[in-house]
This record gives structure tokens, sequence and C-alpha cells, in this order.
């Protein structure tokens, strides 16, 4: 049983990390729909002439000449998931994710919201063999996104939803990047591939022989994003590795500690990523033209699967998963939340946004199914987003602050 000193130090290092992506979130939303506006407005040409342009070497043939677009989806996005994988560390180790009883539902419902979508778009896509590639993409849960959603019921939401929204997300981030790991991957170098292992290594050596400055770290884990680039894994996978070799200390009754690498390193990144890594990858990767968009295109196999996935898959699988685990004694409900808020963040999981939008890119690379991909990722997302939140915001009782109905 945790001590009541050492819940406040993890709830308060909870609401931090809640306050920062409910605002990162919000600053997402609107960079997307900037990015909309402009792709469809008499700035377009400008607008991708920019994502699209050289700005510097060759690091590697499979890539070509760095665009644009390729530094933000390949160099800044690695160092989002660094801070994804920061963010999964602390929460096994010490935070929510702690003991299997905490971990119990969020994996059973962070594994049922994947399969369940993947099946759904392999139901709508999977007969073309063209499209199979793109099971992943209704897999991911936006959690910026969905908690800057979430933020804006206020007290309507009691803290065990966004909790759970949290929980759920962070086991979905993991199994997001094992995906983009195992399922795209490009042939592989072995030799770069070798040299990034030993960089790996070399960062957990330091880890054991207790080196506690932030810079040894930094420098080898630029290197192994390097190597891991020419390794044909794709480069954001150095982020979460590294996050996983930087050192942490416990802090069972106590705030973050200052001599903890990894609390440091933490609330370094915390908000250049959800205030700007984010939303500018949002502004690069939301900018679809509408020109051509007619009903025929927007229930084709590809769009529609995706968006249905995300909108009809997460909530089945999500809260399908949590009513059976709660029915059959495997887990509890969240706190002071009944089954209609349940359902309410179920479908705000639909929202795919950030990693639906990086997997597709990663699937793939013709323009034509990488603008179908954009247009399903928004309307299943939209879908969810909008829907979650008319759900928790008309049907749920509001909270006081002391978390008791009114």
């Amino acid at each position: 049983m945790a001590r009541p000193e050492q819940q406040r130090a993890v709830s308060s290092a909870l609401r931090s990390f809640l306050a920062s992506e409910a605002a990162g979130g919000m600053i997402l939303m609107a960079a997307s729909a900037l990015a909309m506006f402009i792709a469809n407005s008499v700035l377009a040409d400008q607008y991708f002439h920019i994502i699209h342009a050289v700005t510097g070497p060759e690091l590697t043939p499979k890539l070509g000449p760095m665009t644009v677009h390729l530094w933000i989806n390949d160099g800044l996005m690695a160092i989002f998931f660094l801070l994804v994988g920061l963010e999964i560390k602390r929460e096994f180790v010490d935070g929510h994710l702690a003991t299997w009883a905490d971990r119990r539902l969020p994996i059973i419902s962070a594994a049922a919201g994947m399969i369940v979508p993947a099946a759904i778009y392999l139901g709508f896509a999977g007969s073309d063999p063209q499209l199979v590639r793109g099971w992943a993409i209704p897999a991911a849960t936006d959690i910026a996104f969905a908690i800057g959603v979430l933020a804006l019921l206020g007290s309507r939401a009691p803290a065990s939803l966004k909790l759970f929204l949290t929980t759920v997300a962070i086991v979905d981030d993991m199994g997001a990047v094992a995906i983009i790991a195992l399922f795209y991957t490009a042939e592989l170098n072995m030799t770069a591939l070798m040299a990034a292992l030993i960089l790996w290594l070399a960062m957990l050596a330091f880890n054991r022989f207790k080196v506690n400055a932030l810079w040894p770290y930094l420098i080898l884990a630029a290197l192994l994003w390097y190597a891991t680039l020419l390794s044909g894994v794709h480069a954001t996978i150095a982020g979460v590795l590294a996050a996983f070799a930087i050192p942490f200390r416990r802090t069972l009754a106590a705030p973050d500690a200052e001599d903890s690498a990894l609390h440091r390193l933490e609330h370094a990144l915390a908000k250049p990523v959800a205030f700007a890594i984010v939303p500018i990858f949002g502004f690069a990767n939301a900018g679809v033209s509408l020109n051509d968009v007619t009903l025929a295109s927007l229930m084709a196999p590809l769009p529609l699967g995706i968006a249905l996935g995300l909108f009809v898959g997460k909530q089945l699988g999500i809260f399908g998963s949590v009513w059976v685990a709660v029915k059959l004694g495997i887990a509890i409900r969240p706190k002071d939340a009944n089954w209609k808020q349940v359902y309410g963040v179920a479908l705000l999981c639909g929202i795919g946004f950030t990693m639906s939008l990086f997997i597709g890119g990663l699937a793939f690379t013709d323009p034509a199914q990488g603008d179908a991909v954009k247009i399903g990722v928004l309307m299943g997302s939209l879908l969810s987003a909008i829907c979650g939140y008319a759900l928790l915001r008309f049907a749920a009782p509001k909270f006081s602050k002391s978390g008791e109905s009114e």
C-alpha cells in the first residue's frame, strides 16, 4: 500500500504532466487547423514548397537529401519519442504503472484498443495488398490531443478518468513504438545496427557506473540517432532506447529529485515538445488539399478503414475490454466514474492524430495515398473528439474539486 506522501508526490507529477499535455494538445489543434486552412488557400503552393524544401545533405540513400519534412519527422520527432520513453520509464518504475495491479486494466484496454481498430481497418482495406501496410494507422492514440479535449471539460471529468486515459495512452505508445520497430523497418544495414547497439550499451554502462551528468548521454543519444537512421530501423526508435538508458532515482515520498537525470531531462523537454515539436509536426503533416475530395473518395477503402478503425474500433476495443475486465473481477472501474464517462473516454481514445499520421507516413510514401491517410485520420479523430466531448459534457455529472458529484 502506497503511503499518502508517496501518492501526493506521484499525483503532483501527474498533474504537471497533464497540464502540459492539455495545453500542448490545444496548441496542436490550432496548428493543425491552421495547416488545413493554408493548404486550401491561396498560400497552398508556398506551404507545400516550404514543407518539402531541400535543406540539408543526404544522411542516408534511403531518405535522399534532407527536407524540412524529413527533419521534422525523423529528427524532431526523435525528441518527442525520447520524452515518450522517459514518461514510460517513470510510470513503470515510480508512477501509476509501477505494480501489476495498476498495469492490468491499462494493458488490457490498450491491447484491445489496438487489435480491434486494426481488424476493422483490414476488414475494409485488407483485400487490397497495397493497403495492408496501413493496418497499424488506427491503432494509436494521441495523448496530447485527447487530454486537451478532456481538459476542456474541467471538473466534469473526475481525476480518475484523466489518469485512466493517460495510462492507457502510455501503454498504447509502447505498442506503437514496438509496431514501428517491428513492422515499419526497411532492409537492415547490419553494420549500422551493430554500431547503434554498441552506442546503446555504452549508455547503459554509463548508467550502471552511476554517471549522472546528462551531457554524455545526450552526445551518445545523437550518435545513436544517426546510427539508427543508417540501420534501416526508423530513427525515432533511438529516442525511446536512449530514454531507457537515462539514470532515474525513485522519489517515493518526495517531489522529483534534482539529482535524477531522468527527472531533469523530462522537465527540460516537456514544454518544448508540447508547445513546439508536436505542434510543428501537426502543422507539417495535417495540411491536405480538399479540392479534389468527393464523397466517393471519402468512402474509399483507405480513408474509410482508418476513420472507422479510429472511431468505431477504439471505442469497441477499449470500452468492451474495460466492461469485460470489471465484470470478470480482473480489474475495477476508474474511481468516481460511471459507465457513460468510461465510454466517453473510450471515444476520446479514437483521437489518433499525431501517432496515426506518423505511422501513415511510414506505411505509404505515395502522395495520393498519403493524402487519403490524412483525410481518414482527420475524419476518425474529429468524430471521436466531438462525440467523446459531447458525451462527457452533457451526460456526465459535474464533479466538485473534492471529487464528489454535485
